[in-house]
Protein backbone atom coordinates (compact mmCIF):
# COMPACT_ATOMS: atom_id res chain seq x y z
CA UNK A 1 0.00 0.00 0.00
CA UNK A 2 1.62 3.64 -0.84
CA UNK A 3 1.31 6.35 1.29
CA UNK A 4 2.08 10.23 0.59
CA UNK A 5 3.29 11.98 3.40
CA UNK A 6 2.33 15.78 3.40
CA UNK A 7 4.35 18.33 5.09
CA UNK A 8 4.80 22.29 5.35
CA UNK A 9 2.10 23.80 6.45
CA UNK A 10 1.47 26.22 9.29
CA UNK A 11 0.93 29.81 10.56
CA UNK A 12 1.68 32.45 8.06
CA UNK A 13 1.09 36.39 7.85
CA UNK A 14 -0.88 37.60 4.95
CA UNK A 15 1.66 38.02 2.05
CA UNK A 16 3.89 35.71 3.52
CA UNK A 17 5.28 32.74 1.59
CA UNK A 18 4.53 28.75 2.39
CA UNK A 19 5.84 25.86 0.57
CA UNK A 20 4.17 22.50 0.88
CA UNK A 21 5.64 19.00 -0.05
CA UNK A 22 3.86 14.97 -0.72
CA UNK A 23 6.46 12.35 -1.04
CA UNK A 24 5.41 8.89 -2.00
CA UNK A 25 6.02 5.77 0.67
CA UNK A 26 7.05 3.80 -2.27
CA UNK A 27 10.26 4.92 -4.70
CA UNK A 28 10.01 5.20 -8.05
CA UNK A 29 5.81 5.68 -7.77
CA UNK A 30 4.62 9.00 -9.16
CA UNK A 31 6.50 9.89 -12.31
CA UNK A 32 3.32 8.10 -14.53
CA UNK A 33 0.65 9.91 -12.20
CA UNK A 34 -0.89 13.49 -12.87
CA UNK A 35 -0.53 15.45 -9.62
CA UNK A 36 -2.72 17.94 -8.11
CA UNK A 37 -3.29 20.04 -5.09
CA UNK A 38 -7.12 20.94 -3.33
CA UNK A 39 -7.76 22.78 -0.51
CA UNK A 40 -10.45 22.52 2.02
CA UNK A 41 -11.55 25.32 4.16
CA UNK A 42 -14.16 24.70 7.00
CA UNK A 43 -17.82 25.00 5.38
CA UNK A 44 -16.76 24.90 1.93
CA UNK A 45 -16.46 22.40 -0.76
CA UNK A 46 -12.99 20.68 -1.49
CA UNK A 47 -11.47 22.17 -4.87
CA UNK A 48 -8.83 21.83 -7.10
CA UNK A 49 -5.69 24.64 -6.43
CA UNK A 50 -3.59 23.03 -8.92
CA UNK A 51 -2.76 20.46 -11.40
CA UNK A 52 0.31 19.11 -12.95
CA UNK A 53 0.76 16.19 -15.57
CA UNK A 54 3.32 13.99 -16.48
CA UNK A 55 5.10 15.92 -18.64
CA UNK A 56 5.00 18.69 -16.48
CA UNK A 57 2.72 20.84 -17.84
CA UNK A 58 0.89 22.83 -15.37
CA UNK A 59 -3.04 24.32 -14.54
CA UNK A 60 -4.31 26.70 -11.75
CA UNK A 61 -7.62 27.44 -10.09
CA UNK A 62 -8.08 30.91 -11.20
CA UNK A 63 -7.62 32.57 -7.75
CA UNK A 64 -4.14 31.09 -6.82
CA UNK A 65 -2.74 31.51 -10.73
CA UNK A 66 0.23 34.29 -10.16
CA UNK A 67 0.74 33.06 -6.45
CA UNK A 68 1.21 29.76 -6.42
CA UNK A 69 3.61 26.99 -8.23
CA UNK A 70 3.03 23.43 -8.74
CA UNK A 71 6.42 21.54 -9.92
CA UNK A 72 7.19 17.66 -9.53
CA UNK A 73 10.51 15.99 -8.66
CA UNK A 74 10.18 12.12 -9.86
CA UNK A 75 13.60 11.54 -8.70
CA UNK A 76 12.74 12.45 -5.15
CA UNK A 77 8.96 10.67 -5.57
CA UNK A 78 7.14 14.10 -4.53
CA UNK A 79 4.81 16.79 -5.85
CA UNK A 80 5.38 20.57 -4.32
CA UNK A 81 2.94 23.48 -4.15
CA UNK A 82 5.23 27.44 -3.47
CA UNK A 83 2.41 29.82 -2.28
CA UNK A 84 3.52 33.33 -1.96
CA UNK A 85 1.77 36.34 -1.11
CA UNK A 86 -1.02 34.52 0.46
CA UNK A 87 -4.38 35.63 1.71
CA UNK A 88 -6.48 34.83 4.92
CA UNK A 89 -8.80 33.17 2.30
CA UNK A 90 -6.01 30.77 1.53
CA UNK A 91 -6.62 29.35 4.82
CA UNK A 92 -7.67 25.41 4.32
CA UNK A 93 -6.24 22.00 4.82
CA UNK A 94 -4.73 21.02 2.04
CA UNK A 95 -4.51 17.79 0.07
CA UNK A 96 -2.44 16.17 -2.35
CA UNK A 97 -3.50 14.07 -4.88
CA UNK A 98 -2.24 11.54 -7.00
CA UNK A 99 -3.81 9.83 -9.70
CA UNK A 100 -4.17 7.85 -13.30
CA UNK A 101 -4.34 4.30 -14.66
CA UNK A 102 -7.83 3.96 -12.46
CA UNK A 103 -5.32 4.39 -9.62
CA UNK A 104 -6.52 7.52 -6.78
CA UNK A 105 -4.24 8.24 -3.90
CA UNK A 106 -4.41 11.06 -1.52
CA UNK A 107 -2.96 12.28 1.02
CA UNK A 108 -3.69 13.01 4.55
CA UNK A 109 -3.89 16.98 4.27
CA UNK A 110 -1.87 19.92 5.90
CA UNK A 111 -2.86 22.74 7.69
CA UNK A 112 -2.35 26.21 6.24
CA UNK A 113 -3.46 29.60 7.93
CA UNK A 114 -3.21 32.82 6.93
CA UNK A 115 -3.63 35.09 9.31
CA UNK A 116 -2.36 38.58 11.14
Amino acid sequence: QVQFVESGGGLVQPGGSLSLSCAASRPSFISRYTGEWYRQAPGKQRELVASISTRGSTDYAGSTEGRFAISRDNAKNAIYLQMNRLKPEDTAMYYCRIWGYGDDYWGQGTQVTVSS
